[in-house]
Parts: structure tokens; C-alpha cells; sequence
């Protein structure tokens, strides 16, 4: 899958289907700037995450930025990032 455009329901999407939880109830709510950790992924998951979204989008994620984003806010800004230099 090609694409420019990372939202937060994707980040959603891929965070649920990597730890295996229901899509629905447990990520509701404003959680952009709620640190990964409060709402359950710890690193590891971050980083299947990462794996997940670079398989799915075709494209190769900075493993600094990536660990550097404590947030979902942090997280979709750093993918996006990478989309905008991708498409300069």
C-alpha cells in the first residue's frame, strides 16, 4: 500500500491489531497527547508498530524518531515527517 497519509485511526489500527485488542473502547477517547505508556504499549509494541506501518506503507521508518515518540502525537508526527520528505 502506497499513501501520503497517516491518521490517528490508522495508528489506532495498527496498534490494535498488533497487541491483538479490540479496535473498539480501548483507544476512544482524546489520547494524542496521552504517553504510550498509559494506555498500555510499552516499546516493544511500539516497535512492532513501526514494523507493521513500514510493511503496510512500503516505507522505512527512523528507529530514533520512532523510539523518541512517547505520544500518538509524536508517533503520526514522526510518520508523516517521513511522508513529507519522501514526497519533496
Amino acid at each position: 500500500m502506497s499513501q501520503s497519509r497517516f491518521t490517528l485511526d490508522d495508528l489506532k489500527r495498527i496498534l490494535c491489531e498488533g497487541s491483538g485488542a479490540p479496535e473498539e473502547g480501548v483507544l476512544d477517547g482524546d489520547i494524542l497527547d496521552t504517553e504510550f505508556a498509559d494506555i498500555g504499549y510499552d516499546s516493544l509494541a511500539l516497535l512492532e508498530t513501526a514494523s507493521r506501518i513500514e510493511r503496510e506503507y512500503g516505507i522505512e521508518l527512523d528507529e530514533d524518531l520512532i523510539g523518541d515518540a512517547t505520544t500518538p502525537r509524536a508517533f503520526l508526527d514522526a510518520v508523516t515527517g517521513h511522508f513529507a520528505v519522501a514526497a519533496a
